[in-house]
């Protein structure tokens, strides 16, 4: 029996190692930038999640104040809006317009810090030409208004392939509030 045969089979040489860590290194470095793929995606979806919430607590807001809405005071074709909100108290209270006028600084404060830099928004509401005239006691009612509002809110995503440049994104809603 070849005594170098039965030395071979029990060990590995130099050049075996070499290729077994080279294409260990290639697995670990193609691990790597799914990582950083995951990481990208992760935070796009983050990111579309927070305009879903932010989205729905505008609306939300909406409902809250109907006369509000139907005097076109949450229409605004620019967003984020600056300003201080209206200090209203139990002895004053607030108008619709000066309650617009706070959600509409309250959720673009918020627009601004949970999206990135740059984000913008506007939000337009319409009535039916020909319909009626929505009357205090409908509003003391609370009926659907036929009437529609479009939201959208635009920011700008990173870039999920290298080199490539960041991707615009927009949310588009059309709601009854």
């Amino acid at each position: 029996m070849n005594t170098h045969a039965v030395q071979r089979a029990h060990g590995f040489s130099l050049v075996e190692v070499l290729v077994a860590v080279l294409i260990f290194s290639l697995g670990l470095l193609g691990m790597a930038a799914l990582l950083v793929v995951a990481t990208q995606s992760s935070h796009a979806s983050y990111l579309r999640t927070q305009v879903g919430f932010l989205a729905e607590q505008m609306a939300n807001r909406m409902r809250a104040n109907p006369q509000g809405v139907w005097a076109g005071h949450y229409d605004s074709a620019v967003y984020p809006v600056s300003g201080t909100p209206p200090i209203c108290d139990s002895a004053a209270g607030c108008s619709p317009a000066q309650v617009a006028q706070r959600d509409r600084i309250l959720w673009s404060g918020q627009l601004q810090q949970f999206l990135p830099a740059g984000v913008s928004a506007a939000l337009q509401c319409t009535q039916p030409a020909g319909g009626p005239a929505i009357s205090a006691a409908q509003f003391a009612y609370r009926p659907p208004y036929a009437g529609t509002c479009s939201m959208t809110i635009t920011w700008t995503e990173a870039a999920l392939a290298r080199g490539a440049m960041p991707g615009a994104q927009t949310f588009a809603w059309v709601f009854q509030p």
